[in-house]
């Protein structure tokens, strides 16, 4: 039965291995799990319905808008949704469950581990458990994700498309016992994974019935859902995606962390500062992504409002002196002031 710690005072399954692990951490093999067949076609047949069914709605929603059946509702619905799904996740599983980068009380961290699961992105011992992953062998072999493991004829292309989702259809997953073994020792954490579901389906229910409610009719349910339901899930997780394939591959490195990361603000606008690969590679544990104060990273700006309000606490900041010996050495870079 799992305690009722929080997930920031069980720190052994942080994103970097603990020293006694680290032998076992530079095989490729550590902590991954190849499933049965079963196994694997279950793992297919979700990561296809979340690839096509939110598609699916995304066309739905392009029909609605051309023979103009589409209200302000619906939009309002969509951008209500689509901050509630990005914030959840860049917030609550990302820089909370997977990184450790700030504390929050049980309410607050209920909060956005539900909102974080209505994204479709899968349960949070799965999610945390590829991330950190992601982050032991990023770009290397063992990367459950990186766009620079193909070889062969147009290697770049196809490991950039199969980055971005056919991944997802991967047999092989990642060990929730050694990547994320505090998420199950933490009774919210843990009550959040097994319900993963609920909130899930709660994501497409709510706007429905909102988009009923208000517009009074089953057109204002159906518009409800496509645009704050199935839409939004395709909309903002093509650009969650883009940060394991675009920003591992195109954009700014000011950083060298040894491996393919990069910033690109463009997805960092769209994702609430995920974008900024290069600068979260090289400083994984910190609750900003943004490095300088006017790269683009809501989740850091919102964090660290939180934090003067006492809703979160124990941010950790970037150090200028850290930031500056980890910058790469390029001839004539200043460094940060912020």
């Amino acid at each position: 039965m799992p305690s009722d710690t929080t997930i920031d005072e069980t720190r052994a399954g942080a994103a970097a291995p603990r020293p006694a692990d680290r032998a076992r951490a530079r095989s490729p093999a550590a902590g991954i799990v190849k499933v049965n067949q079963q196994g694997a076609f279950a793992i297919r047949l979700v990561a296809l319905s979340v690839m096509l069914v939110p598609f699916a709605g995304f066309v739905e929603a392009v029909r609605l808008t051309l023979v103009g059946q589409v209200t302000m509702t619906a939009w309002v619905l969509f951008a209500v949704m689509y901050f509630i799904h990005m914030a959840g996740v860049s917030m609550g599983f990302h820089r909370m469950a997977a990184h450790l980068a700030f504390k929050a009380g049980r309410a607050t961290k209920l909060a956005m581990l539900i909102a974080g699961s209505t994204a479709a992105q899968g349960p949070l011992l799965y999610w945390v458990a590829t991330h950190r992953r992601h982050h032991a062998f990023s770009d290397r072999e063992g990367d459950p994700h990186s766009p620079h493991l193909k070889d062969g004829p147009m290697a770049k292309l196809r490991g950039l498309w199969w980055s971005h989702m056919p991944w997802m259809l991967s047999e092989e997953t990642s060990s929730w016992g050694r990547w994320a073994k505090d998420i199950m020792g933490d009774r919210t954490a843990f009550f959040v994974h097994r319900t993963y579901f609920v909130w899930l389906f709660a994501g497409l229910a709510v706007p429905a019935a909102v988009g009923g409610l208000v517009l009074g009719s089953w057109a204002g349910v159906w518009q409800g859902f496509i645009f704050g339901g199935l839409a939004r899930m395709f909309v903002a997780n093509q650009f969650a995606w883009c940060v394991g394939s675009v920003c591992h591959m195109f954009g700014g490195r000011p950083f060298d962390n040894r491996d393919e990361s990069t910033n690109s603000w463009w997805v960092a606008v769209f994702t609430f500062g995920e974008g900024l690969q290069n600068n979260h590679h090289a400083f994984p544990w910190w609750h900003r992504h943004g490095v300088k104060w006017f790269e683009p990273d809501l989740s850091g700006w919102l964090l660290t409002g939180m934090g003067k309000l006492g809703i979160v606490w124990g941010l950790r900041d970037p150090s200028p002196t850290k930031i500056a010996r980890v910058r790469r050495k390029i001839p004539g870079a200043a460094a940060p002031s912020s």
